[in-house]
């Protein structure tokens, strides 16, 4: 069985987590091995990151310096477990890839879009996700669902997470063989049916079309 590669991107509370684990059972029961992880984190080093970015508010980190530890867990992650998965064809699920810097850091805080994709095309040494399920739905709806402690980009309120929003938006527009947009304004049931229709057009092409060095 060949391995893939997947992601899940989207402002928190639309769902990822769920939907990310109705599909890593799917796609076991279609006979691949699966591998979940998270960006940031996923590696020792990406943990401890994570917990300075999105946790450690003591620390005043600028725009450029928040993109760089994104990228520096991205690397980490990549190097270490989605990659070895890929070549022991594994099919990974990543809960966010570099398209979140893109519009987190890039088109909500202020760092250009472009060099956002460079840095994350030098951190991942040019790999992709073979597609990337971009959920949806509006800000509010969104934030009403988070029932815990808000972490660091959460907590920038809704003009930023609305700017965010539109930055996954206009990236999926631009580029729409890479990221397909899911209304997540729906029952679970309904949101997993989209997302294991197009899962299904990924796994019948040849991986070689999908994953590779090719930059979004």
């Amino acid at each position: 069985m060949t391995g893939f590669f997947f992601s899940f991107d989207g402002i928190d509370g639309v769902g990822k987590t769920t939907q990310m684990d109705l599909l890593g059972q799917w796609l076991e029961a279609q006979g691949h091995d699966v591998v979940q992880c998270r960006d940031p984190g996923g590696t020792s080093l990406g943990e401890a990151l994570r917990e300075i970015v999105l946790h450690k508010t003591e620390h005043s980190i600028g725009a450029v310096a928040e993109l760089l530890l994104y990228m520096s867990s991205r690397a980490q992650l990549v190097e270490e477990v989605i990659r070895p998965a890929i070549a022991a064809h594994r099919t990974v699920i990543s809960d966010r890839f570099l398209l979140s810097n893109v519009a987190y850091q890039g088109h909500a805080g202020g760092v250009a879009v472009d060099d956002a994709w460079q840095v994350g095309w030098v951190a991942t040494g040019g790999l992709s996700p073979c597609l990337t399920f971009v959920l949806d739905m509006p800000v509010e709806r969104a934030s009403s669902r988070l029932t815990r402690e808000l972490d660091r980009m959460e907590s920038r309120g809704p003009d930023f997470l609305n700017r965010v929003r539109k930055g996954f938006l206009n990236e999926a527009r631009q580029h729409p063989d890479s990221f397909i947009v899911i209304d997540a304004d729906r029952t679970i049931d309904e949101i997993q049916t989209d997302i294991r229709s197009a899962a299904k057009r990924v796994l019948q092409t040849p991986l070689d079309e999908h994953l590779g060095e090719v930059q979004p």
